[in-house]
C-alpha cells in the first residue's frame, strides 16, 4: 500500500548528458529529476503530492542554506536511499525505486532546495527516520 501510494506521489526524472545537448533517451527509473530542454543544461524536479507543496510553503526560503549545504545532505540523503532500495528485504518496499543523483552534477539551487526538502518531508509525513540528524529548530 505505501509503495504504491509513494510511486503515485513522486516523480523524478534524471537524464545526463556530457554536452549540452538534450539526449532524446530518457530513464525511466523513479523518483525522477528531469532535464528541460533550453539553450543551457536544467534540470527540474517534478513532485506530485499535494501535501508536499503546502510542506515546502511553510518551509524557510532557498536561500537560507548554501546549495553546498543542500548538496551534501541530498547526496547523504541519496546515498542511504540507494542502500534501502539494494536491500527490500531488510527494509521493505516503499524504496522501490532508485534516485540516480551525482554529486558532480550542478543541478542547481531550487532541484537541490526542493530535494533536500522532501527528504525531510518522507521523514515526517511517514516516519521514517533516512538520517538521524541532531535535533535542528524547523
Amino acid at each position: 500500500m505505501k509503495a504504491s501510494i509513494f510511486l503515485a506521489i513522486t516523480i523524478l526524472t534524471l537524464v545526463s548528458c556530457q554536452t549540452k545537448q538534450v539526449s532524446s533517451e530518457k530513464t525511466t527509473s523513479l523518483p525522477k529529476i528531469e532535464e528541460s530542454e533550453s539553450d543551457s543544461l536544467q534540470y527540474d524536479l517534478i513532485i506530485f503530492d499535494i501535501k508536499f507543496d503546502s510542506f515546502l510553503a511553510m518551509q524557510p526560503s532557498m536561500e537560507f542554506y548554501s546549495q553546498e549545504y543542500y548538496e551534501n545532505w541530498n547526496y547523504q540523503y541519496v546515498t542511504e536511499w540507494s542502500i534501502r532500495h539494494d536491500n527490500p528485504i531488510r527494509y521493505g518496499d516503499f524504496y522501490q525505486t532508485r534516485i540516480d543523483y551525482e554529486q558532480s552534477i550542478d543541478y542547481g539551487m531550487e532541484l537541490n532546495y526542493k530535494l533536500y526538502y522532501y527528504f525531510l518531508f518522507i521523514e515526517k509525513e511517514y516516519g521514517i527516520t533516512l538520517i538521524r540528524r541532531a535535533k535542528t529548530a524547523m
